[in-house]
């Protein structure tokens, strides 16, 4: 089993940054790729961004150019670097991981709320 645990969230001001953090642990060796996600009230759960071992990133068109997805490996920790906060991006923030054979872990997930 592999545990997320993410930290980072709360309230920010529209235009300023905050950054999500998620570390890992348990059986960590059966991890690809890592991730957020999100999910808005009233919406369904969507990719924000992803990156593998190998540093490859992924992200939603919407969040390109203004979030960045990071991560440790040795720490077996994935960062999330949102800057320009919109208050659309409110929203719960999961940490997710991808092992070797498909299966997903989710972490419980942090609260950001986005003030205009």
């Amino acid at each position: 089993q592999v545990q997320l645990v993410e930290s980072g969230g709360g309230l920010v001001q529209a235009g300023r940054s905050q950054i999500l953090s998620c570390a890992a642990s348990g059986s960590t060796f059966r991890i690809n790729a890592m991730g957020w996600h999100r999910q808005a009230p009233g919406k369904e759960r969507e990719l924000v961004a992803s990156i593998t071992n190998g540093g490859i990133t992924n992200y939603a068109d919407s969040m390109k150019g203004r979030f960045t997805i990071s991560r440790n490996n040795a720490k077996n920790t994935v960062y999330l670097q949102m800057n320009s906060l919109k208050p659309e991006d409110t929203a719960v923030y999961y940490c997710a991981a991808t092992s070797y054979r498909g299966i997903y872990y989710w972490g419980r997930g942090t609260q950001v709320t986005v003030s205009s």
